[in-house]
Order: C-alpha cells, then structure tokens, then sequence
C-alpha cells in the first residue's frame, strides 16, 4: 500500500513539473533568437531578411503595446502573403506573458 501511495504521488508531481510554463529564456533562446537574436536587436541573417524588431531599441519598445506583441506571438506576423513571423500558439498564456516581459529587458 505505502508503495502504490509512494508511485501515485510520483507521478502526480511528474504531472504537476509539465504543466508549468517553461522559463522566459529558454523560449525565447528556442524560438525567437534565430531572427530576433540573442541580444535582442534582430542582427540576424533572418532577421534582416524579415524585418525581426530590434528589441533593444527605446522607440521601438515605447512604440509597441504588451498586446501588440502578445498577438505577434500568438498568431504571427504577415505582410500580404508573406509570413514574416510564424505564429506561436502552442505556447501557455503564461508563457507568453513571460516572454512579453523578457523582451522588454532588452530595452536599452
């Protein structure tokens, strides 16, 4: 009995530790520095080539609204046909907020 009691709460905290939103920065290293970069000012091959925001702009920060970002995030940025930023919906509201607040330490 103690064993079953000992596995059951194993796997409940397994199942607690993934549903946790993932760290800003792992997201952001993950799917954002390829264009963005990891400094944050899209000095990137892909990002020159898209148009990546560079985040660590003031005007560019002070021109952008939280919401303007979390809808970038959630369903992506195109420009007529082309896709310019794929939409990252798989990500939690929570995540995204984190990421909100992780780009905004870029501004320098």
């Amino acid at each position: 009995m103690r064993k079953l009691m000992l596995i059951n709460s194993v796997l409940l905290l397994a199942g607690t530790v993934s549903l946790r939103a993932a760290d800003p920065s792992e997201i952001y290293d993950h799917h954002c520095a390829m264009c963005h970069g990891k400094d944050g000012a899209g000095n990137t091959r892909m990002g020159q080539k898209f148009g990546a925001k560079n985040w660590t702009d003031a005007k560019v920060q002070d021109g952008l609204k939280d919401t303007d970002i979390i809808k970038a995030i959630k369903e992506g940025v195109t420009d007529g046909d082309q896709t310019k930023m794929k939409a990252f919906s798989d990500l939690s509201d929570d995540e995204v907020k984190g990421l909100v607040a992780y780009v905004r330490g870029f501004k320098k």
